[in-house]
């Protein structure tokens, strides 16, 4: 029974977005994947929940406040104590946070909005404390010095996932944030290092000359046999004095570009180093955190920002003839993805989540065939979670910001300390829940002491709190009913650009401290681009707002919202042009439907969506369509019209037998492809049924039954007032994930039926599944070659001139078997009432053509004639008869060549063989009826 309640449940989390943050097409999306998931499953039957959130987006709430209280009060954040500016991030959040939850509503989203949470709020808070405390005291959390990824711009480190890497293939000048003119890239600069005692000197080389600052050392590779001979003598640093070592037995093995600092280890024993000894270098850093040179580096110097005094050092070095010239030289350039600085690798203690044993566990539920507990879909994204979980580094959560989770640590500063810094001394960090746990704790570490406690000042990565989401969500650390019921939850959707940065850590941090995988399934979507599939951006002009979609927007209004952006001049006009290009006529009003239709269907797009706004467009007539087929339904039931208990397929029209049996096959198409996580498919087979099958076929070729006053056609409409009202019934339920505002309005309108209480919403109701009984190849057979033989009559229609198109014509079917004479016999009301002919005549294989006919082949048993009444273009006819014949010649070709194919009858099964000779057999009859077709158009010709 437990695992049967675990299958009649789902659960999903709506990816936190930022509290900064407006709807943008990506997060459309989602929203539109994960409702169309929700709402299938509750209308299935299932325990459905799919909780809303939002994240508290430390980096980027931060700089969005600061900015305003620079623009309203000309404050900084060190204007006001930390709490004070907390608070003014809180009354913002309170005031204009969540405005991206607002928008999701428009789009249909069936979220339980009673559950909705922040990252922040206290439930999460205490839940992101427990986690911490718990980690540390396995010892997966520890403090260390090391490197970070620093941005001098928003003055924190970030991790390694959110650099990105340009490769810079030689010499170019990028423009780079806080810099006036722009910065030189992809050279490698050569400069001389006088030496003592008039030795001469020693050329190096770097990319980054800015750093020989604080250099400490010199390091020759001890197979340059140029230098051998100054191992043990001392450079002269040009701008501060420094006496630098040259040490030529040394192997480099890593260089701290961004402070000059080098570390070097012996290049053969380890122990074998100026007899015994390994050097210890004095580390000097260079830079502020923001940037700039500081008294380390040299007073002549200190205050600029590095790149200026890169330009600043250059000509130093120039000027005191030290400088060697430059050379192209490849390289990759680290750049924050939030912030589009180029980072700067510093050396800071921050505090780390050991991830290597977790990163295995989250390898192993996806990789390991014997005990996979999460499908990644679509499944090629496997790989890259296995190469990125193999070559995981340690995690580091450090963030200097003031807004987030503060870290739960605390320093201890003892009385008798000579130095009162924060983390002068190791082993005086105690992790604790609060400051009174905290201060137990040190207690028993220092028994008799007097201290001082100090939190750090530190906050948590906020990709730590969202790796938290899945738990928090449902009331974690607390054992809580939700937790036990919908933890794991069942599936995650989400962009495959967020899978490391979001979903490996979740896994991670799910079974840690969750007990297992937060989710069963993975379902990544494709990255939306413009219709040109350049990735979209303000500067190109071609940013799609989902709101603009739905509503409609001019491109007077467009040009609008770039004014008002923060575009330069020239990409303003830029993107302007991109505009006009892109939408000449601004977008027009497609509704929120629509727009969920066309991102579903685009789904199956690989790894990118190259989103038309036509083919919205396009979804929003059909809109059209959907309505004008209830308003002929409601014409056709009439007012006092009650709906069936049942339809008995056996005694009701062949066009009704047919259109359920083909519902049948949508249904069971769409809930196999949503089943599977084939959304495009599943739109697919929906949009196909009601426009090619209900709409186009099925309600034309029942009007005869409600316009004509034959006695015959009586029972005729009751049987197709009842086969409509059950097509529409179940067409709309099945449409309803997908388009839940117009199904809904539609439905309501729909009269119930009178055995059962009406639901008071269609989201409620049952979604469709399969009706045995409906099923009828036979029928759906039958209606195949009604619909070829009208294709073919209106395709000889589409060449009369075009004030005769539409009027109605006889028309003749020549069949060549007794199969299709018996079909298109008993199929004459249909095929006269589809392609719309005054009369129907059918003829047998050995009957004379008719005269003042053109004529087309429909398959190698049946051709079609229709009256001409006028001039038809003889040619045009003739060249389409010459395409079709053409294709079935080479079909032929193609095949008989793979028939005497050598081994052909060694290797080929037998039953493909017999195939294939009745396929052939086909083929050459086809083509004797384009030679007829031919003759008979040539005998009309010479007439």
């Amino acid at each position: 029974m437990e695992n049967l309640a675990e299958m009649m449940r789902i659960s999903q989390v709506l990816p936190p977005p930022n509290v900064t943050g407006a709807l943008h097409i990506g997060h459309a999306l989602t929203a539109a994947i994960q409702d169309t998931i929700i709402r299938w499953r509750r209308m299935s039957g299932y325990n459905a929940l799919w909780v809303p959130g939002m994240d508290h987006a430390g980096i980027a709430t931060q700089v969005v406040v600061e900015k305003k209280l620079k623009k309203e009060m000309n404050k900084t954040r060190h204007d006001f104590s930390r709490q004070e500016f907390v608070d003014e991030v809180w009354k913002w959040k309170n005031k204009y946070g969540g405005t991206i939850l607002k928008q999701l509503r428009r789009l249909g989203a069936s979220l339980d909005w009673s559950r909705e949470c922040f990252t922040m709020d206290e439930q999460r808070s205490k839940a992101v404390t427990e986690a911490f405390v718990r980690l540390y005291e396995e010892g997966l959390i520890y403090r260390e010095i090391r490197l970070v990824n620093w941005d001098t711009i928003l003055k924190t480190a970030i991790s390694d996932i959110e650099v990105l890497h340009d490769d810079v293939f030689g010499r170019e000048l990028r423009q780079i944030p806080g810099y006036k003119d722009p910065v030189e890239f992809g050279v490698l600069t050569s400069f001389a290092y006088p030496l003592e005692g008039d030795l001469g000197e020693i050329v190096v080389a770097t990319t980054r000359v800015e750093t020989m600052l604080g250099d400490t050392a010199i390091a020759v590779h001890p197979d340059d046999k140029r230098y051998k001979h100054l191992h043990g003598k001392f450079a002269i640093h040009p701008f501060n004095g420094r006496k630098l070592p040259i040490i030529c037995d040394a192997i480099l093995v890593d260089m701290h570009f961004g402070t000059g600092a080098v570390k070097i280890t012996p290049a053969h024993d380890p122990n074998d180093f100026e007899v015994g000894k390994r050097h210890n270098l004095e580390f000097i850093n260079i830079f502020t955190d923001d940037g700039k040179i500081n008294r380390n580096g040299g007073s002549e110097f200190a205050g600029m920002l590095r790149f200026e005094a890169r330009v600043a050092l250059t000509e130093a070095l120039k000027k005191k003839g030290l400088y060697r010239g430059f050379k192209d030289n490849p390289m990759r350039l680290g750049i924050c993805s939030r912030s589009q600085d180029v980072v700067e690798p510093l050396i800071k203690p921050q505090w780390y989540v050991n991830c290597k044993g977790i990163a295995k566990e989250a390898l192993d539920v996806v990789m390991n065939d014997d005990n996979r507990k999460i499908e990644i879909i679509p499944k090629q994204y496997a790989a890259e979670w296995k190469r990125w979980l193999e070559n995981i580094l340690d995690w580091c959560i450090s963030r200097q910001l003031w807004w987030g989770h503060q870290i739960p640590a605390w320093y201890v500063t003892l009385k008798d300390d000579e130095q009162k810094e924060i983390g002068s001394y190791n082993g005086r960090w105690v992790v604790a829940r609060n400051e009174k746990e905290a201060q137990e704790e040190a207690q028993q570490l220092f028994p008799g002491k007097q201290f001082q406690l100090s939190q750090d000042p530190d906050v948590l990565d906020t990709w730590f709190s969202s790796g938290l989401f899945p738990l928090t969500v449902l009331g974690w650390p607390d054992d809580t009913k939700d937790l036990r019921t919908f933890y794991p939850t069942s599936v995650l959707e989400t962009g495959h650009d967020i899978l490391f940065f979001w979903v490996a850590r979740m896994v991670m941090m799910g079974i840690k401290l969750g007990g297992d995988v937060p989710f069963r399934k993975v379902y990544l979507h494709p990255m939306i681009r413009d219709a040109h599939g350049r990735k979209m951006s303000k500067s190109l002009g071609n940013v799609i707002d989902p709101l603009d979609v739905i509503t409609g927007i001019t491109l007077e209004e467009l040009h609008k919202k770039l004014e008002e952006s923060n575009l330069d001049p020239t990409e303003l006009e830029k993107a302007k042009e991109g505009q006009v290009k892109d939408f000449p006529n601004g977008i027009p009003e497609c509704g929120a439907d629509a727009l969920r239709f066309a991102l579903v269907s685009y789904t199956s797009q690989s790894d990118k969506i190259n989103l038309d706004i036509q083919r919205v467009v396009g979804y929003r007539q059909w809109c059209n369509k959907l309505w004008n087929a209830i308003r002929f339904a409601m014409g056709k039931l009439g007012d006092d019209y009650t709906p069936p208990v049942d339809v008995v397929p056996d005694v009701i029209p062949f066009s009704c037998q047919w259109i359920l049996s083909v519902l049948n096959k949508a249904i069971s198409k769409t809930v196999l492809s949503l089943d599977s996580y084939e959304f495009s498919d599943a739109a697919t087979a929906i949009y196909s049924w009601w426009q090619f099958q209900l709409c186009d076929v099925f309600i034309e070729v029942i009007k005869p039954y409600f316009s004509s006053k034959d006695s015959e056609f009586v029972s005729e409409k009751k049987f197709a007032q009842d086969t409509l009202w059950v097509c529409l019934d179940t067409g709309l339920r099945l449409l309803h994930p997908f388009m839940p505002y117009i199904t809904e309005e539609l439905w309501q309108r729909l009269p119930s039926r009178s055995d059962c209480a009406r639901k008071e919403s269609i989201m409620i109701c049952d979604y469709p599944s399969t009706v045995e009984v409906w099923n009828n190849d036979t029928v759906e057979s039958e209606m195949d070659l009604v619909e070829a033989v009208v294709k073919s009559l209106r395709s000889i229609r589409s060449l009369l001139p075009a004030n005769e198109r539409h009027e109605r014509r006889s028309g003749f079917v020549l069949c060549r078997s007794n199969d299709a004479t018996g079909i298109i016999q008993r199929r004459q009301l249909e095929i006269s009432t589809l392609a719309s002919l005054s009369s129907i005549t059918v003829l047998g294989e050995n009957d004379v053509s008719p005269a003042g006919c053109a004529v087309s082949v429909v398959n190698e048993v049946v051709s079609v004639y229709l009256e001409l009444r006028g001039s038809i273009n003889a040619e045009a006819e003739r060249e389409k008869l010459k395409i079709k014949m053409e294709e079935i010649q080479k079909q032929r070709d193609s095949l008989e060549k793979m028939m005497n194919a050598s081994g052909y009858k060694e290797k080929v099964p037998a039953h493909i063989q017999e195939e294939n000779v009745a396929k052939l057999s086909s083929l050459m009859k086809e083509i004797l009826s384009f030679e007829e077709a031919f003759q008979h158009l040539e005998r009309k010709m010479e007439t």
